[in-house]
């Protein structure tokens, strides 16, 4: 627990972050860029990060959304860790990222699906990302591996879009957060106090009380029920995700972009005849947020099935990991809630990421640690975010969720 107190030093902080992982931690981070003036905790249940969706991610970026807010979100993201040592400050201990941009291609194989991708692909185009939309013949030049006599049409972009080291990023802002001054605590968050339309303090497992002037619920999969202590619904639950890591026999003879087949399994490139392998089981329901179980059929009866038939030199492969990780899913449309609740205004959502939080988290950091400091934003405008549309029932759908 290196960094981590077990005690807080005060009883009172003027912000309360509940979860230390990449989105609680940019948060914080952010906020000692821009000068907050305050004392800021951070409460982490686990500080091995072991099950968080931060450690667990495929850590890969892209700009193919279908809403320009996510776009504008990725492109600043994918600036963002390029020049990670330029942002914090030009320390020599940090290393100089880069974007391994392999890039993501999206296969369609209806005329529904195709005409999606291009709609999509206007959207992307007007916000400036390189995607190109890709006829079978065309996608069969360029990669030459896969089988695509079902394939209408393929949406590929390898500008700012690929592998990127999360893992190092989400380490950084810790790191430099804890440097700044920004406590964190090793302690789980069991209620909620409020007084009229405010929350006045947390309750924590360890029994302490810890008075707040705001709290930032970024508790990943447990967002929801951190939501109903403060006597709030939210639509997120937690999804498990799987995960395999794979040697080719036969190695292909370049680069393989994060193919996301129209089934909606995926593999991407990991270098040296290594893939990485992904999808969840045709049953999708809710998880417990501590069930990282395996399913033991799933690789057989669906995953490798489908990469195999989509690229035939898999037919041969040997696994060598596999692990489950969780989404924190967003029910009624897929995307984030950020943003105050519209009644307990000190009450702020980081939720609902449905697993694209990682490439998300430098934008997402700075517009909240935005709203604290100022009641408003100064960049990015996340209100579409707000809770609002949740309170509403107005979907503002991401369809290009994998």
């Amino acid at each position: 627990m290196q960094g981590f107190r077990t005690e807080p030093a005060r009883d009172s902080y003027d912000v309360v972050i509940i979860g230390g992982a990449i989105m609680g931690s940019s948060t914080a981070w952010w906020l000692t860029q821009m000068g907050f003036p305050g004392r800021v905790l951070v409460v982490e249940r686990d500080p091995s990060y072991e099950r968080a969706a931060t450690a667990l991610s495929f850590s890969c970026i892209r700009q193919q959304f279908s809403t320009e807010l996510n776009i504008r979100i990725s492109q600043f993201g994918a600036e963002f860790v390029q020049s990670l040592r330029a942002r914090m400050g030009g320390d020599d201990r940090i290393p100089a990222l880069k974007i391994q941009n392999f890039g993501y291609l999206y296969l369609a194989d209806t005329p529904a699906f195709a005409d999606v991708l291009r709609a999509n692909q206007a959207v992307q185009a007007a916000a400036g990302a390189g995607t190109r939309l890709l006829s079978a013949e065309e996608i069969a030049a360029e990669y030459p591996f896969y089988r695509l006599d079902d394939i209408l049409l393929g949406s590929l972009n390898t500008r700012d879009e690929g592998y990127f080291d999360g893992y190092t990023v989400f380490d950084w802002f810790r790191r430099k957060a804890r440097e700044a001054g920004v406590e964190y605590l090793a302690d789980e968050v069991a209620g909620l106090d409020l007084s009229g339309n405010r929350v006045t303090g947390v309750r924590l497992a360890s029994g302490r009380r810890i008075g707040c002037g705001m709290v930032v619920n970024a508790a990943g999969t447990r967002g929801a029920r951190v939501a109903a202590m403060a006597g709030i619904s939210i639509p997120v639950e937690p999804r498990k995700r799987y995960n395999w890591v794979i040697q080719a026999e036969r190695p292909l003879d370049r680069p393989l972009p994060l193919t996301i087949d129209p089934t909606g399994v995926y593999v991407r490139e990991v270098g040296g005849g290594t893939y990485m392998a992904g999808g969840h089981a045709d049953v999708d329901p809710a998880a417990d947020p501590d069930d990282f179980a395996m399913d033991p059929d799933i690789w057989l009866d669906k995953i490798w099935p489908v990469i195999a038939t989509r690229i035939p030199a898999f037919e041969a492969v040997k696994v060598v990991n596999e692990w489950a990780g969780q989404y924190d899913y967003n029910l009624l449309d897929q995307n984030a809630i950020t943003g105050p609740h519209p009644e307990i205004g000190n009450f702020l959502f980081l939720n609902g990421f449905s697993g694209h939080g990682l490439q998300q988290s430098p934008a997402m950091g700075r517009a909240t640690a935005e709203w604290i400091l100022h009641g408003g934003y100064r960049s990015l405008d996340m209100r579409p975010f707000h809770f609002d549309r949740i309170a509403a029932g107005q979907a503002m759908v991401e369809a290009a969720i994998i």
